[in-house]
C-alpha cells in the first residue's frame, strides 16, 4: 500500500536505529479543533477485510480510518499486537521513562498493549485515544470522541499517569493512493462500517474481529464472498 494523503499532523520521523518508534516531540498540552470529515469520506470508520481481501497482510484486520479524501487514506489496524514489544519495555527504550520506573510502569501502562498498525513506516508511533487529551498543532480529532497524536509528549503524559483516558500506540499504518481505497471495497475486499470507540481500545484483540461483523449484525459463521456496506 501507499504513503498516506496529506494530513494537519506529521507523523514522527524514524526512530534510531536499534530502537522501536516513537512519536516525535511537540509542545504543550492544549485544545486543538480539526477534523478532516466530509460526507462521501470514511474518516472515523471501520474497515473490515472481508474473505475476499486479497492481501495477506491484511486478513482478518480491523481498521480505524484516521484520514480520508479525494487523495487517499490512512488508518491504524486496532486488532494486530506487534511482536515482542510491550509498552512499559517500548516507554523504557525510547528514554520517555527511566529503567528504574519498570514496575511502576507495569501496573500503569501493562495493560495496553502496542499495535502493529500497519505495514507503511513501521518504525513510526502513532497514539489513538480518547479527546480528554490534545497537544497544540499535534493532535487531530478524527470522529465521535477519538483522536490521533504523533508527537512523543503523548508518551510522557501516559508514563506519568497524565495522559488520556484510554489510548493505544500503534507502530506503523496502513496506507490508500487516490481511489484505491474505494476499488478495493468494490472489489469485496472490506466492509466499511461505524466505528465503536469501546473496541478500538478493548484490549482483546483477538475478539475484536468477530465482535467488529457482529456488531454490524454479520455472522462471522456465514460470512461469504459477497461483501456489502453496513
Amino acid at each position: 500500500m501507499a504513503s498516506p494523503p496529506h494530513r494537519k499532523s506529521d507523523p514522527s520521523p524514524s526512530a534510531p536505529r536499534g530502537k522501536s518508534a516513537a512519536p516525535e516531540d511537540s509542545g504543550t498540552a492544549t485544545p486543538r479543533q480539526t477534523s478532516l470529515l466530509g460526507p462521501d469520506f470514511l474518516d472515523g470508520q471501520f474497515l473490515v477485510a472481508m474473505p475476499g481481501m486479497a492481501d495477506e497482510r491484511f486478513a482478518r484486520s480491523v481498521i480505524y480510518i484516521c484520514a480520508h479524501s479525494a487523495d487517499g487514506a490512512m488508518g491504524i489496524i486496532v486488532n494486530k499486537a506487534a511482536t515482542d514489544i510491550s509498552m512499559p519495555d517500548l516507554l523504557v527504550q525510547l528514554d520517555v521513562a527511566p529503567e528504574a520506573d519498570a514496575i511502576r510502569l507495569r501496573e500503569r501502562v501493562g495493560h495496553m498493549p502496542v499495535l502493529m498498525g500497519g505495514p507503511v513506516e513501521g518504525r513510526r508511533g502513532f497514539v489513538l485515544h480518547t479527546d480528554d487529551f490534545h497537544i497544540q498543532q499535534s493532535t487531530l480529532i478524527i470522529d465521535d470522541g477519538i483522536c490521533l497524536t504523533a508527537t512523543v509528549e503523548i508518551l510522557r503524559a501516559i508514563a506519568s499517569g497524565e495522559g488520556p483516558a484510554s489510548a493505544v500506540l500503534a507502530l506503523g499504518y496502513a496506507g490508500w493512493q487516490a481511489g484505491q481505497l474505494e476499488s478495493e471495497i468494490m472489489a469485496n475486499g472490506w466492509l466499511n462500517c461505524p466505528a465503536d470507540p469501546e473496541l478500538i481500545f478493548n484490549t482483546d484483540l483477538d475478539a475484536k474481529y468477530e465482535r467488529a461483523l457482529r456488531a454490524n449484525g454479520i455472522d462471522p459463521a456465514m460470512l461469504s464472498m459477497t461483501a456489502g456496506r453496513a
